[in-house]
C-alpha cells in the first residue's frame, strides 16, 4: 500500500512539474513574441522578405527551392530586400555572393541588381558607398575587370617620414583593400550588361563598393598623386591576407629570393 502511495505521489508530482514547465514555456514564448512585436513596431513594422532556405555559394542561378520567407523590421529593408512578389522575376538569376541559411536576399546581391530601377544607387548595399577611381589598362588587369568581379586594391605613393617630410623616392606600395566588389567599369554596370547594353571599348575608371572610411583612404591616395592598381580575384575566393607588409625597395631586395622560392614550392605541391 505504501509503495502505491509513493508511486501515485511521484506520478502526480511529475504531471504537476510537466504542467508548470509547460505554463512557464508558454509564458516565456508570449513574452518573447510581445517583445518581438514591439521591436518590429519600433522599426517600421513587420515586413515579409525573401531569405535563403540553405547555404548557397556565389554564382549560383537561383531556384525556387533555394528561397523562403521570414519576417523582419521594415526599417532599412523596404525597397532593398526582395519580397514574395519579386520571386518570379529573379528565378534563374545568379547571386554575386555566397549566402548562409536564413540570410535575407537583397537586390544588390543579384547579378544586374534591381533591373526595374534606373541608375546605380539601387545596386549599392545599405551603409556602403560607390566610389570611382582612375585606372589605366594595366591597372585594371588589361581592362578585363568587369562589373560583378571582386578585386584587391593596391596603392603606391610617396610615404612621409617620421618628421612628416616627403622626399621623392620614398615610395611605398601597400595592399589597401581586399575582396572589393566592382559595381561598374566606365559606364557599364552588371545591370546594363544583363540588359544587353554594349559599352564603349576600354575604360579609364572603375567604380567600387566601399565603406565611407575606405572611400576616404582611396580619395587621399589619389589626392597625393598615388597610383591605384587592381588585382582580380577568382569569383569564389573570399580569403583575407592578414598583416600584409608595406613594400619598398629595401623590402624587395631583402625578400625577393625567399618569395620566389616559396612560390616555386607552392607550384610544386599542386
Amino acid at each position: 500500500m505504501k509503495r502505491r502511495v509513493v508511486l501515485l505521489v511521484s506520478i502526480v508530482a511529475g504531471i504537476a512539474a510537466a504542467v508548470l514547465t509547460r505554463f512557464y514555456t508558454l509564458a516565456k514564448e508570449n513574452e518573447f513574441r510581445e517583445a518581438h512585436e514591439a521591436y518590429l513596431a519600433r522599426n517600421g513594422g513587420p515586413l515579409e522578405v525573401v531569405c535563403f532556405k540553405h547555404d548557397v555559394p556565389a554564382g549560383t542561378p537561383l531556384q525556387r527551392g533555394d528561397l523562403g520567407l521570414m519576417t523582419v523590421p521594415a526599417a532599412g529593408m523596404r525597397g532593398q530586400a526582395l519580397l514574395l512578389e519579386n520571386v518570379d522575376d529573379i528565378v534563374g538569376r545568379r547571386i554575386l555572393y555566397g549566402h548562409k541559411r536564413g540570410e535575407v536576399l537583397f537586390w544588390s546581391d543579384l547579378e544586374g541588381g534591381d533591373q526595374r530601377e534606373d541608375g546605380l544607387s539601387a545596386d549599392i548595399k545599405r551603409q556602403l558607398r560607390a566610389m570611382s577611381i582612375n585606372v589605366s589598362g594595366s591597372a585594371s588587369v588589361s581592362g578585363m575587370v568587369r562589373p560583378g568581379d571582386h578585386v584587391d586594391v593596391i596603392g603606391t605613393f610617396n610615404f612621409p617620414r617620421e618628421d612628416g617630410s616627403i622626399r621623392k623616392g620614398d615610395v611605398v606600395t601597400s595592399t589597401m583593400l581586399q575582396n572589393v566588389l566592382v559595381l561598374a567599369t566606365g559606364s557599364e554596370t552588371a545591370k546594363s550588361r544583363a540588359a544587353g547594353y554594349q559599352a564603349a571599348a576600354g575604360y579609364s575608371q572603375v567604380t567600387l563598393e566601399v565603406t565611407p572610411r575606405e572611400a576616404e583612404m582611396l580619395a587621399f591616395v589619389e589626392q597625393m598623386k598615388g597610383r591605384l592598381v587592381l588585382t582580380l580575384r577568382n569569383r569564389n575566393d573570399t580569403s583575407y591576407e592578414k598583416e600584409l607588409p608595406k613594400v619598398d625597395y629595401e623590402k624587395i631586395r631583402g625578400e625577393i629570393e625567399e618569395l620566389n622560392l616559396k612560390r616555386q614550392q607552392k607550384l610544386g605541391a599542386r
